[in-house]
C-alpha cells in the first residue's frame, strides 16, 4: 500500500526527465541511417514477427502501437525498421540501453539530488539550484530567454490562441509572482539547460515534468512528449488532477483503483475531493486514507533519493503459451542462465561501485494444470547470496523446489513428490540481487595485513582486528537455510530486509581456525604453511579477495619448483619491534 509522507514546509523543485522512445533512440544512434524512419525494438523471438517493445514516434505516427507483432506493424507500416533487441544466453540482452542510460544521469547527477527511477527515468531535486538562481540572477531580470525554455508548457497559461513563446515568457518573468511560481521558473531554465546538455553529449532527447513535488512532476513528463517540458503550477494542480483516471496513476492500479471505482464511485483523481480524510481513513485505513486525501490535493512529500545506482539487480524471463516450462530439469536449464547473467552484473557492480549485494531472491508465475481456477500465488523465496554463478544456480535451484512444494502443497522433500505429477506449469521465472550495500569504509585489501613496511600502531591494530571480526560471509544450510522470507514477494524495486542471522553459517576471519595463517613468531616473522591453506575457507571469500590472495601466493608455488625452499613467510618482511 502507498505511505503517506508529510508535505515539507519550505518549497521545492523537483524535475522528472523521461527520455523519449529510448530503446529506439539509442539503436538510432548505433544506426544513423535509422534517423527520422519509422522504426521499432523488437523481442528475439520470431514468433509473428516478434513483440514490439518500443515504438518510434515516426512509426506511431501510421499507427504503429506496442500492442503489435512485427508482422502486424509491417501491415499498418510496410516501411518500419524492425530492430532486434541484443540476444545473450537465449534471451534479451539489455546491457547497451543500461549503458546509454548511465550516460544520460552521469550529464544530470551535475545538477541537485538525482534519482535514477529506471534505465530511462530520473528524479531531480534542483531546489537548491533553483533557489541560488533566484537569489542571484532572478528570471525578471534576464534580458534574453532562451528558446529551448519558450517552448515550455505552462499548464494552465498555454489556453489562447496568443503567442505561446510570448506567454511563456510573461509567466516566467512576472515580478508579481510567488516565491513557489518563481522557484519553478528558475527550473524550467535549469532543466531546458539541461535536456540540452543530455542531447549535445548523448544525441539522445528527452522530455520532462517540473513541480513542487514527484507525484506532479512525474504525471506533467509525459504530457507532451517527445523533447518537450511542462510546468505545473500551484493554481493548476486541480486542474491536472481533475480528469486523472485513477487507474493511470501506478500506486492507484490494481486492487486500491478497483477499490475505489466499485466502493466510492471514483473514476477520477479528482473525485476524491468529495470525501474526508476521516471517511478515506475508515475505508482504506489511516495511512492509505491519508496517502488518498494528499493525492487528491497535489500533496507528495516523498523525497527525492540520492541513488544514481540500481538499489537492485534482476533478469528474468517469461515463458507464454505452449513455452511454459513443465519439467524440473527445464527450470534449473533457465535459472542457469539467469544466474550466469546475474552473476556477470553483481561482480561489474563489485567491480565497479564496490558495492556487495546482500540477498537473492527467486521469483516465478506459474498455474496448476488440474486447478485453472487457483488464485494462488507462486510464493517467492530468498536465502544469503553467494557471489559465483555456480552458487547462485545451486541455490536458485533449491528456492525454486522450496517454493514449489509450497505452491503444490507437497511438505515432504522427495524430488520426486516436488515434480508434482507434471501436473504444474511455469510462466516466468527471474532471479535478483537484493539488499546491496556500498563496501563498509575502512575495510582494505587483505594484504594490507601482510605488511611489508613500518608496522601498524597499536590503535590501526584494533581498528582492522574489529574489521576482520565484523566481515561474515554467509552460505544456506540445505534446503530449510534456503527458504528464509518464505511470505515476501519482492517489488524488483523494493529493497528486501536483511535475513535472521539465525540460519546463517558465518565464517570469522581472525579466529583461532585461519586456514593457515598463524600468528608471527618470536623471531617476528610470518609462520605460514602453504598446505595448510583451507582452499573451501578462500573459495567462501569475495572474488576480488580471492584473485589477491592467489597472486600473492603464485611466487611460492615459483619458488617451490625451483628447489629455492618452502614457506609463504619467505615474501612477507618480518614486523620489525
Amino acid at each position: 500500500m502507498p505511505v503517506a509522507h508529510p508535505e515539507p514546509q519550505d518549497a521545492r523543485v523537483i524535475a522528472h526527465i523521461d527520455m523519449d522512445c529510448f530503446y529506439v533512440q539509442v539503436e538510432q544512434r548505433k544506426q544513423p541511417e535509422l534517423r527520422g524512419k519509422p522504426a521499432a525494438v523488437i523481442q528475439y523471438n520470431s514468433w509473428k514477427g516478434g513483440a514490439l517493445i518500443a515504438v518510434g514516434y515516426e512509426a506511431r505516427a501510421f499507427g504503429v502501437k506496442r500492442s503489435m507483432r512485427g508482422d502486424e506493424a509491417k501491415k499498418v507500416c510496410p516501411d518500419i525498421q524492425l530492430i532486434q533487441v541484443p540476444v545473450a544466453r537465449d534471451k534479451s540482452d539489455l546491457t547497451l540501453y543500461r549503458d546509454a542510460g548511465s550516460e544520460v544521469v552521469a550529464v544530470l547527477a551535475r545538477k541537485g539530488r538525482c534519482e535514477r527511477a529506471s534505465i530511462d527515468e530520473v528524479y531531480l531535486d534542483i531546489t537548491d539550484v533553483a533557489t541560488s538562481m533566484l537569489l542571484e540572477n532572478p528570471p525578471e531580470v534576464l534580458e534574453s530567454v532562451d528558446e529551448e525554455v519558450l517552448k515550455s508548457h505552462i499548464l494552465g497559461v498555454n489556453k489562447d490562441d496568443r503567442d505561446q513563446k510570448q506567454m511563456v515568457k510573461e509567466w516566467l518573468c512576472r515580478n508579481d509572482a510567488d516565491n513557489h511560481d518563481k522557484l519553478l521558473a528558475c527550473g524550467a531554465i535549469i532543466v531546458a539547460k539541461l535536456r540540452k546538455e543530455v542531447l549535445t553529449v548523448t544525441e539522445f532527447t528527452c522530455s520532462a515534468g517540473i513541480a513542487h513535488n514527484k507525484m506532479l512532476a512525474k504525471l506533467a513528463s509525459g504530457m507532451h512528449k517527445p523533447a518537450q517540458q511542462t510546468v505545473v503550477p500551484s493554481a493548476s494542480i486541480n486542474e491536472l488532477l481533475a480528469s486523472l483516471p485513477v487507474k493511470k496513476m501506478k500506486q492507484l492500479g490494481g486492487k486500491l483503483g478497483a477499490s475505489l471505482e466499485s466502493d466510492l464511485g471514483v473514476h477520477n483523481v479528482g473525485d476524491l475531493l468529495q470525501f474526508s480524510e476521516e471517511k478515506l481513513q475508515n475505508h482504506y485505513g489511516v495511512n492509505t486514507g491519508t496517502w488518498l486525501w494528499n493525492v487528491a490535493r497535489g500533496m507528495s512529500g516523498e523525497e527525492v533519493k540520492g541513488r544514481i545506482l540500481p538499489k537492485s539487480q534482476g533478469c528474468g524471463k517469461t515463458f507464454p503459451g505452449p513455452r511454459a516450462l513443465r519439467t524440473i530439469e527445464s527450470v534449473e536449464h533457465w535459472l542457469g542462465a539467469l544466474c550466469e547473467e546475474l552473476s556477470d552484473r553483481v561482480e561489474s557492480d563489485l567491480k565497479q561501485n564496490k558495492r556487495v549485494a546482500q540477498t537473492l531472491t527467486l521469483h516465478a508465475r506459474a498455474y496448476k494444470v488440474d486447478d485453472s481456477e487457483s488464485q494462488k500465488k507462486f510464493p517467492s523465496k530468498s536465502c544469503p547470496l553467494r557471489y559465483g554463478s555456480a552458487k547462485l544456480h545451486e541455490d536458485a535451484r533449491k528456492l525454486f523446489e522450496s517454493a514449489l512444494r509450497e505452491y503444490m502443497g507437497i511438505y515432504g522433500t522427495d524430488k520426486q513428490a516436488v515434480a508434482g505429477g507434471n501436473n504444474w506449469r511455469i510462466i516466468g521465472l527471474s532471479v535478483a540481487a537484493t539488499n546491496i550495500l556500498a563496501t563498509p569504509q575502512g575495510v582494505t585489501s587483505i594484504t594490507k595485513f601482510f605488511s611489508t613496511s613500518n608496522p601498524p600502531s597499536s590503535s590501526s591494530l584494533e581498528c582492522d582486528r574489529n574489521i576482520q571480526e565484523s566481515i561474515s560471509f554467509s552460505t544456506p544450510s540445505g534446503c530449510e537455510a534456503a527458504t528464509l522470507d518464505m511470505d515476501h514477494t519482492l517489488d524488483m524495486d523494493q529493497e528486501l530486509g536483511q535475513p535472521s542471522s539465525s540460519n546463517e553459517e558465518t565464517i570469522h576471519l581472525g579466529d583461532k581456525d585461519t586456514g593457515g595463517l598463524h600468528q608471527p613468531s618470536s623471531s617476528g616473522g610470518w609462520v605460514y604453511k602453504y598446505d595448510e591453506i583451507d582452499s573451501s575457507v578462500l573459495k567462501e571469500l569475495p572474488l576480488e579477495i580471492q584473485e589477491e590472495v592467489r597472486r600473492n601466493l603464485q611466487p611460492q608455488k615459483r619458488a617451490k619448483k625451483a628447489g629455492t625452499g618452502s614457506g609463504i613467510a619467505r615474501y612477507f618482511t618480518p614486523i620489525k619491534k
